[in-house]
C-alpha cells in the first residue's frame, strides 16, 4: 500500500529520468518514450478508431502533441497516463470531426481530420517542408523516419533522403501520383508536428 503513496518519479525512476531528459531536447531519450509506447498507445487507438492506417497516423501525432505539451506533465502522474490520457483525446476529437465533415470537392482531398485540402507540388521542384526537413539533423530526422507507419517511411527516406522526384518513386513504386503526393503531405505533417514538440521542450 504504501507504494500508492509514493510519486511517479519514485515508483518508475528510469522512466522520469528519460522524460526529463527528453524534456531537455535529448535525442535518445525522445526515441526511448517513443519506442517504449507507440505500440500499446497504437493499440488503444485503433481500438477507438477501427482503421490501421488512421491509428498509425494518430498514434504519432499524439505523441507530437505530447511532446509539445511536456512542459506541462506532473511527476504524480504515471507518463503513461497522461500520455493515453491526450491519445484518447486526439482520437476522440479525430472521431468527432470525421461525423461531422462533408463531401469533399472534386479537387480536393481530406486530411482525416475533416479539413480539405488541395494539393499542388511541382515535381520535380524543391518545397518549403523538403527545406524545413533538409535543416533537421540527421539524426532527429532518422529517430522520426524510424517511427512513422510503414507507408510513409519509404516514400519520406525516397524524397528527402534520396532526393527522387514524384515522378522517379512513381516509376520506382508503381503507385499513383497523387497517392504519392497525399501520403508524403501527411508525412510532413507528422513529422512537423513532432519537431515541433522537441523545439518546445528545449
Amino acid at each position: 500500500m504504501e507504494s500508492e503513496h509514493l510519486s511517479f518519479q519514485e515508483r518508475s525512476p528510469e522512466i522520469y529520468r528519460q522524460v526529463m531528459l527528453a524534456k531537455d531536447g535529448n535525442e535518445k531519450a525522445f526515441a526511448f518514450l517513443l519506442e517504449r509506447y507507440r505500440k500499446s498507445l497504437y493499440a488503444m487507438i485503433l481500438k477507438m478508431v477501427r482503421n490501421m492506417d488512421d491509428a498509425e497516423d494518430l498514434t504519432m501525432e499524439a505523441f507530437g502533441k505530447a511532446f509539445r505539451n511536456l512542459h506541462r506533465y506532473e511527476a504524480k502522474f504515471a507518463f503513461s497516463t497522461w500520455l493515453f490520457k491526450i491519445g484518447s483525446n486526439h482520437t476522440i476529437d479525430f472521431l468527432r470531426l470525421k461525423r461531422l465533415k462533408t463531401s469533399s470537392l472534386s479537387h480536393q482531398y481530406s486530411d482525416g481530420k475533416g479539413e480539405s485540402f488541395s494539393i499542388d507540388v511541382a515535381s520535380g521542384d524543391r518545397d518549403p517542408e523538403q527545406d524545413l526537413l533538409r535543416n533537421q539533423s540527421h539524426e532527429t530526422l532518422r529517430h522520426i523516419v524510424e517511427h512513422l507507419p510503414a507507408k510513409y517511411h519509404t516514400l519520406v527516406k525516397m524524397k528527402y533522403f534520396d532526393e527522387l522526384s514524384i515522378e522517379e518513386i512513381q516509376k520506382e513504386l508503381g503507385i499513383p501520383e497523387n497517392t504519392i503526393k497525399i501520403q508524403l503531405f501527411r508525412a510532413r505533417n507528422l513529422i512537423q508536428g513532432i519537431l515541433e514538440g522537441k523545439r518546445s521542450m528545449r
